[in-house]
């Protein structure tokens, strides 16, 4: 059976191979993980459909891979009595056979020191103490570092030890070595550190550069008085901790708001096409989420506009803890029409943000704080203390003009300034 590069998303339409976990010759069960697969959006382990033994790998760790390509090839019981023909065509770069020498293997790695000698590497275990396998590029970064694996905390599945995690190890220990494979570093003479970027973050800066390219971003917003939040907020939050262990953010608040403006303003729920405008039936909404600073990603709340405060806060909150276990999947990252991203818990006070394509749109939503505000009471205007905060919405002038993303903006502004929050919680 050819194992096929799966289709990770709408436009998603490669990947790199980031970490073998089987290898010619070993015996796979159906839903053993053969491998995984790191896009620009989601980071996926393959499990395998059949169970057999892996024959040949044909799209080397590292390899990009296009939508198709066959990456493996396992040979069923089936297969194994009733056919003697020759393997498949090869696509991709072939890894050599377990019984030759190949980077794969533990006794190839032989990094190179500042001082231009080579350096005798330790072999790595093959597995974690407790058993779980370790792939071969998180073998050769423990084998590189001299690591212990039990020192390392895994968070893949089943706590397998990720490349991932050994690099986070590595940053908080302080013990990187120059020239390591997975994040080679070289120190100049005047102390300067090169750190190459991450497969990551190389995505995100094509994108970002990309977006700027494919959309006349324009920049606006509103400024927004908080306190019908606040008041539901503090009446709400200490039940709300105990019963969800999180606390009550201003940022479902500001979704639900959006998701009753958007459907007077479709345009803004959209994604561009060429020379067409695709718009969405439905609100589903994109959160930008930070991955400890290491890159972000934006998965999507389905369906979002059929959601209260309550429902968006907890989808909020699993997409955030699934995003940063690494447990996104596919489906998560995929038929976004609007975008939010929240930078107020970093405590900003303005952000123009960058349009997730193929949208037309994103919101920033800053950080509140309590300021000095003029304000229309009975006897005038006088000065009262408010959480105040900035809407600031990027948008596509080719799609709309400036008269309707502030029409937009008001609507949102209106919502979260007159609306009746506590009925959200009946």
């Amino acid at each position: 059976m050819d194992v096929i590069m799966p289709q990770l998303g709408e436009s998603v339409d490669e990947g790199t191979i980031s970490a073998w976990h089987k290898k010619p010759g070993d015996l796979i069960a159906v839903d053993d993980i053969l491998l995984e697969i790191e896009t620009d959006k989601v980071a996926t382990e393959v499990p395998s459909l059949v169970a057999g033994v892996l024959k040949d790998i044909l799209v080397a760790e590292g390899d990009i891979a296009k939508v198709g390509t066959i990456l493996c090839v396992i040979e069923t019981a089936d297969q194994s009595s009733s056919s003697t023909s020759a393997p498949p065509p090869q696509k991709g770069k072939m890894v050599a056979d377990a019984s030759s020498p190949s980077p794969e293997k533990d006794s190839d790695v032989n990094p190179i020191s500042l001082s231009g000698t080579r350096k005798k590497p330790t072999r790595a275990p093959k597995n974690a103490p407790d058993g779980t396998p370790l792939s071969p590029a998180v073998r050769r970064l423990i084998a590189h570092h001299d690591l212990d694996p039990a020192a390392i905390p895994g968070t893949g599945r089943q706590g397998r030890i990720q490349r991932s995690d050994v690099l986070t190890y590595l940053d908080k220990k302080d013990v990187r070595q120059p020239a390591t494979i997975a994040r080679p570093t070289a120190v100049s003479t005047n102390d300067k550190e090169r750190v190459p970027f991450s497969s990551l973050r190389r995505k995100i800066a094509q994108n970002m550069l990309a977006s700027k390219q494919q959309s006349a971003h324009v920049l606006q917003a509103v400024e927004v008085d908080f306190s019908a939040v606040e008041r539901v907020r503090t009446f709400m939050k200490d039940a709300w901790r105990a019963e969800t262990g999180t606390s009550l953010t201003y940022l479902p608040f500001i979704a639900r708001a959006v998701c009753l403006s958007l459907p007077n303003f479709p345009d803004l729920n959209a994604e561009r096409d060429g020379d067409s405008l695709l718009r969405h039936k439905h609100i589903h909404m994109a959160f930008a989420i930070d991955l400890d600073h290491k890159g972000l990603v934006a998965p999507v709340l389905k369906n979002a506009e059929n959601l209260k405060v309550p429902a968006l806060a907890r989808g909020i909150v699993s997409l955030s803890q699934k995003a940063r276990n690494g447990q996104l999947l596919p489906d998560d990252m995929s038929g976004a029409g609007y975008t939010l991203t929240n930078n107020g818990s970093f405590g900003t006070l303005f952000t123009a943000p960058i349009i997730n394509q193929p949208q037309v749109a994103i919101l920033s939503t800053d950080g509140i704080k309590k300021r000095p505000v003029v304000v229309e009471g009975p006897d005038g205007d006088e000065i009262a203390i408010r959480p105040m905060g900035i809407l600031a919405q990027s948008f596509d002038h080719c799609v709309v003009d400036g008269s309707y993303s502030a029409s937009f903006l008001n609507c949102v502004k209106e919502i979260i300034e007159t609306r009746n929050w506590s009925a959200d919680f009946l």
